[in-house]
């Protein structure tokens, strides 16, 4: 019995110091540096006109990418788990390709499949529309990156559904609409939430994806994670950090309101 009290408590022990290791000591190390300089040179770096546009702008973007991810994840995860298709399964494995996939690449996709010299790209530019190198770019780069979230958020609160409560509905006389909104919605809303903010804190932090499409033109087009990358090669790691320490804090507290609905929703 000790030695296995032993080998438990040195397990402990060990994931202990991998957690501290790996995510404590770096997001400390963050803090510290940014602070390095003492706090005016962190707020000059965080009020900067250039960095306040950037993360400005990808608070934006990621807020419309979460959006479209809402709408489409909670119609797609619905689809799947519902509905009995040839190829079904085929598209539920693909659905978490971004996550399998370096985001460079989905980026280098997003080039050559919307880009100036693509068909699409210059369908859209003969009216008008610019894709590449310009917002929606950044969209759609973070929609790619960001799109299973919603999906396996609410697929296993779809699965756990009891029908009879559905059927229930429709023998009381409620339409299909009504139904959806009182019953199923209702279920599907814990995840739904969840997923959009696990979304939106991701689409936060992506530079391998975007810094490939949005042309990075201080002011219009420069998101955080590529300014952040800009003063890092500007021997600027003090500027980096600070405004590092900005999407940090925002994306703890995401994390936490994540974490607050799931325990609402175990109830825990």
């Amino acid at each position: 019995m000790f030695r296995g009290r032993g080998w438990s408590f040195g397990f402990r022990t060990a994931i202990i110091l991998y957690f501290i290791c790996l995510i404590v000591l770096p997001i400390f190390g963050i803090y510290t540096q940014s602070f390095s300089l003492g706090w005016m040179p962190f707020w000059e770096s965080v009020s900067d006109p250039l960095a306040w546009k950037a993360v400005l702008l990808t608070v934006k973007l990621a807020v419309i990418a979460t959006l479209i991810n809402m709408a489409l994840g909670t119609m797609i995860g619905w689809v799947l788990i519902r509905y009995r298709f040839p190829g079904r399964s085929f598209l539920n494995s693909l659905v978490d390709l971004p996550f399998a996939l370096p985001t460079a690449v989905g980026g280098l996709l997003i080039l050559l499949l919307l880009g100036p010299n693509s068909l699409v790209g210059s369908l859209a530019s003969s009216v008008g529309i610019e894709i590449v190198f310009h917002e929606p770019a950044i969209v759609i780069a973070m929609l790619f990156v960001t799109f299973p979230f919603v999906i396996r958020a609410i697929q296993p609160l779809l699965e756990e559904l009891d029908k009879s409560e559905e059927e229930a509905s429709y023998t009381l006389g409620a339409s299909k609409a009504k139904t959806f909104f009182s019953v199923i919605l209702p279920t599907m809303l814990p995840g739904i939430l969840s997923g959009a903010m696990l979304a939106f804190s991701r689409g936060l932090a992506e530079f391998g994806a975007v810094v490939l499409v949005a042309g990075n033109i201080p002011g219009k087009t420069l998101v955080a994670s590529v300014y952040i990358f800009g003063e890092i090669e500007s021997n600027n790691p003090q500027g980096a950090a600070a405004v590092s320490v900005m999407l940090l804090t925002l994306s703890f507290l995401i994390l936490w309101l994540v974490n607050v609905l799931q325990a609402r929703r175990t109830g825990a």
